[in-house]
Parts: structure tokens; sequence; C-alpha cells
């Protein structure tokens, strides 16, 4: 891969992560709910999942994936589910401050395990790797090493954006300390879960 190249795939990278979407969402409702160090084990989770789409790609299932309608369609649907089942749970979170304190309901492999199936089931991450990573690959060179650099750029650009949406929740929304502000914000988080669900719904790949 060469430097023009690696350059390209930056801002593509940058352009992927930047886009909202549910992993966005997640980080923000993660931040305000638990506060940056805790909610870190949910960036951690959406990195294992964009490492697990790379990795596909790389080993070449992503063929298999593609051509296949009932595969791609049954991805799809288990996210758009994955997403509403998310956010009716958001919606029905405790509004009190003490409660988003507590360790009680604070669990670090839950929270890292709903992340990662959050980008392993969104269509738009999947067709991000099968139509747009392929294309900074030198079918001439190794592919793994080249694989190895485009993961490792994915990595950095996506957690320093989930970060940031992470650190905003925490320093911002979790100042909210009124109950009915608090049960709102749970509601918003709640109803941008759905919504993304149901814009997955309406999804088509070209």
């Amino acid at each position: 891969m060469t430097l023009h190249t690696w350059l390209a795939f930056f801002v593509a990278a940058w352009l992927i992560s930047l886009s909202p979407g549910p992993g966005a969402v997640s980080c923000m409702a993660a931040g305000q709910r638990h506060g940056y160090r805790r909610a870190v084990w949910n960036i951690f989770g959406l990195q294992l999942g964009v490492l697990l789409l790379v990795a596909i790609c790389a080993a070449g299932l992503g063929a298999i994936l593609a051509a296949s309608q009932t595969l791609f369609a049954a991805i799809k649907w288990f996210g758009v589910g994955y997403l509403i089942w998310l956010g009716i749970q958001q919606w029905r979170a405790l509004a009190t401050p003490m409660q988003l304190d507590t360790a009680a309901s604070y669990d670090r492999w839950g929270m890292l395990l709903r992340a990662f199936l959050i980008n392993v089931s969104n269509p738009k991450g999947i067709i991000f790797m099968l139509a747009v990573l392929p294309q900074f690959i030198d079918p001439h060179a190794a592919q793994w090493p080249q694989y190895a650099v485009c993961a490792a750029t994915l990595l950095l650009t996506d957690s320093v954006v989930m970060s940031g949406y992470t650190l905003l929740a925490s320093r911002v929304l979790r100042a909210l300390h009124d109950p009915a502000h608090i049960r709102w914000l749970n509601r918003g988080f709640g109803s941008l879960f759905i919504g993304a669900g149901l814009l997955l719904a309406g999804f088509r790949r070209g």
C-alpha cells in the first residue's frame, strides 16, 4: 500500500467514523449513564466489531456475504430488531442520578457485547467493508499486511471519534441532576436507537 493510497483511506476512515449512526448513539448513552472511564468498554466493543468485519473481508468471506441476499437480509433484520430492543431498554432506564452512579447498574462485559453486536449488525458498516475497503488493497501485494494497516487506521479514527461522543455525554449530559430531565434524555436516546433501527429497515444495498 502506497502512502498516497493510505492517505486516501485515512480520509475515508474519518468520514465513515464521523457519520452519525448507532455507534455514536451508544457512546453518548453509555457516557451519560456511566461516565467516560466506565463507558470506555462500549468503545472497546465497537472496535472489536470493526476488527471482525475487517477480518471477514480479509479472509475472503466477504464475497460470500456480498453474493448472498438471504444472509445479508438476515444480518440486517437482526440489526434492526437489536437496535429497537436497545431503544426500548433505554426508554425504561431509571432516571435518578444516584442510580446512574451505582456499580450495581454497571456491567462492563454486557456493555462490550452490546456495542460489538451494534457494529457487526450494521449494514452500512458491512457495505463499507465489502465495497470500499477492497478498493484500497493492492491485489498484487501481500494482502494481510495491507488489511492490518487498514484495520489499525479504522481503529484509530473510530476510537478517537467515539471517545469524543462519550466524553461529550459524560461531561455535559451527565451534569444533569433533575430526574425529569434525565428521564427525557433516556427517552431521547431510546428514540434515536429506535429511529436508527427503522432507518436500517429501509436500507437497500446498491
